[in-house]
């Protein structure tokens, strides 16, 4: 289980301390949700009949009818122009909720976090300071680098859940000759799942503050954060400079992501979006789905982070070990211990029940969202006991000793 009280956190289940496994930084030879043809839905061993349940990633959600008739209705003028209703209502619904002052709607959350990162970085030599595990770091195509010729100061946190501000502070990069000085701190929140606790997050605010550097968030999952702790988003905000917070994962829109800063900061990154040829034109149905999302899955989080913790404890007690906490709406497992082959054991068994997992070897990142339902968990948790006992039996037996 996992209760919060106050601002306090409080991890109580076996599901968090099982057998964890170290969990690397080191760029994995394959993206966990990239997967081979065996995911291919027109894979003959997929089952023509019943629904196909996804688990590679929250980005895999669908959008539904309901989404389709909000789009119908929404305004259809032009968003480089500034001129598009549903769009500004959405910039401005986020930016409230964010405690910022205006917000840009941008096609992902790779572009909204590169725009933010290179408005606050003017003047190099310069460089940022983040967690060694983090998305901007690691799964944006170097892009800290290309766009805003910057070098990063990637923190290897020590508690395997969260850097600190004092592994901050450690890594900080002093104005000197020699250096490409530190102008940006970069969290990320939640990162692989796990919650960033929002009073070490302040502590790495005064700590930025005091020393005259930006704050960006990388919050593609904030909405995760802020539905397991309770905790508003104006709180999380009033931490940062610019926020990117990701609309098309767990909220579950068909595109989008959304960056909230000052007036200024947004007019400058505005400008930037063109620059990168991100400006997009009638985009007010997509703009009116991601605040339906809002609006309507945002609230039903609580529920899969419950049905995770569900499907982490029984891959748990069948052996399986945890590569990291399981906080919200993802398990990050190791089959070492069970002698399971992702691709080879599990991935088959798993299709034929038409179900979808990334992975490599023996670790496999699994992502829920609100278009997974427990019978879908319950068919996995299946497949999984299957490979094990699959592999359990080919396995060949010891001798017993001699006679």
């Amino acid at each position: 289980m996992m209760t919060f009280t106050g601002k306090t956190l409080r991890l109580t289940s076996r599901t968090f301390l099982v057998r964890r496994q170290p969990f690397s930084s080191t760029v994995a030879s394959r993206l966990y949700i990239q997967n081979n043809l065996h995911n291919d839905q027109t894979h003959p061993a997929i089952q023509g009949e019943g629904k196909f349940y996804d688990f590679r990633s929250d980005t895999v959600t669908a959008p539904t009818d309901e989404m389709f008739e909000v789009m119908k209705n929404a305004s259809r003028g032009d968003d480089v122009f500034e001129e598009d209703r549903s769009t500004r209502e959405l910039e401005e619904y986020v930016a409230d909720l964010c405690g910022h002052e205006a917000g840009l709607f941008c096609t992902s959350g790779t572009l909204t976090n590169q725009l933010g990162l290179r408005t606050h970085l003017n003047n190099p030599p310069h460089s940022v300071v983040c967690d060694a595990r983090s998305h901007v770091h690691l799964w944006e195509a170097g892009g800290i680098a290309f766009h805003s010729r910057a070098s990063v100061s990637p923190v290897i946190c020590s508690n395997g859940v969260h850097v600190t501000a004092e592994e901050i502070e450690g890594n900080l990069i002093e104005a000197d000759i020699h250096t490409a000085p530190t102008r940006v701190v970069s969290l990320e929140n939640t990162l692989s799942g796990m919650i960033l606790p929002l009073d070490e997050i302040r502590k790495i605010s005064d700590l930025a503050r005091s020393r005259g550097l930006a704050m960006h968030l990388d919050g593609a999952r904030l909405w995760n954060a802020h539905m397991a702790t309770g905790v508003p988003l104006k709180d999380y905000g009033a931490q940062f400079d610019s926020m990117s917070l990701c609309l098309s994962k767990g909220v579950g829109a068909p595109i989008g992501s959304i960056l909230v800063g000052s007036r200024d900061f947004i007019k400058r990154a505005r400008h930037f979006r063109k620059l990168f040829g991100g400006g997009w034109r009638q985009v007010g149905g997509i703009a009116a789905a991601a605040k339906y999302c809002i609006d309507t899955i945002v609230p039903t989080m609580p529920e899969t982070h419950k049905l995770t913790r569900y499907l982490a404890d029984h891959l748990v007690q069948m052996g399986v070990d945890l590569q990291c906490p399981v906080h919200t709406n993802m398990v990050l497992i190791d089959t070492k211990n069970v002698n399971v082959d992702i691709q080879q054991d599990l991935a088959p068994i798993l299709l034929q029940k038409n179900i979808k997992i990334g992975g490599f070897r023996n670790k496999s990142r699994i992502v829920l969202h609100h278009q997974i339902d427990k019978a879908a968990v319950d068919t996995l948790i299946e497949g999984v006991r299957e490979a094990i006992q699959a592999r359990a039996q080919s396995e060949p037996i010891a001798a017993s000793g001699s006679a």
